[in-house]
């Protein structure tokens, strides 16, 4: 048996009578992939089923508008608005790229992303902002994984050179803010505090949602 892990999805692969069979089983549980896989190695060798055709691999542009955009719609743009802000720009910018939107998702590679981002610093924008767009469409690409559209993704290299806000509180600070924080407040602060997430991310969370 030959099952391999893309993601979160198991993905098999034989050959038979010299041709290579690949498929997506989107199953996350390997004993259930392992059944699909000798399912269909049984069907092939009862005549019953030919070389199974690749399924048509969609271009970036359709892929982010038909099951990206939706998904991260239903997902983020009640629960965490400020997330969703950052799905929309960095979606926007990879379907309108002229590099990549038109391309299939299988053609992308390392020197194409890299074009990408020339062609992002040529529209003028900042470092931070290039390499959001460039999170987001690392994000696309493993989607794609995890979904069974690709069996990997390419890797992403980030421009060097970002300015970064960020600061970290200390725990004398962290002390003195607590000490003079409302009950709710000094709770909420610590969950922020342990965890790292944002407030909307805080706030959106249920019970069912902590293990």
């Amino acid at each position: 048996m030959s099952v391999f892990k893309r993601g979160r999805i198991y993905w098999y692969k034989f050959m038979w009578n010299g041709e290579m069979v690949r498929e997506s089983t989107r199953q996350t549980n390997q004993n259930t992939a392992r059944q699909m896989e000798g399912a269909h190695r049984a069907s092939l060798a009862k005549g019953q089923v030919g070389i199974r055709e690749q399924k048509p691999v969609p271009t970036l542009k359709s892929f982010c508008a038909d099951r990206v955009e939706p998904w991260a719609k239903s997902t983020f743009a009640r629960a965490a608005p400020k997330t969703w802000l950052w799905y929309c720009f960095g979606i926007n910018s990879v379907k309108n790229s002229t590099t990549l939107g038109n391309l299939k998702i299988d053609e992308i590679g390392p020197e194409l992303i890299a074009q990408f981002a020339s062609e992002r610093q040529r529209d003028g924008l900042q470092i931070s902002s290039i390499n959001s767009c460039l999170r987001a469409l690392r994000r696309v690409l493993r989607l794609a994984v995890e979904w069974g559209v690709l069996e990997s993704s390419p890797k992403v290299k980030f421009l060097s050179g970002e300015h970064r806000r960020e600061r970290v509180i200390s725990a004398s600070e962290e002390a003195l803010y607590l000490a003079a924080a409302l009950p709710l407040l000094h709770d909420v602060s610590i969950v922020l505090f342990d965890t790292g997430m944002r407030p909307e991310e805080c706030h959106s969370l249920r019970w069912d949602h902590v293990n």
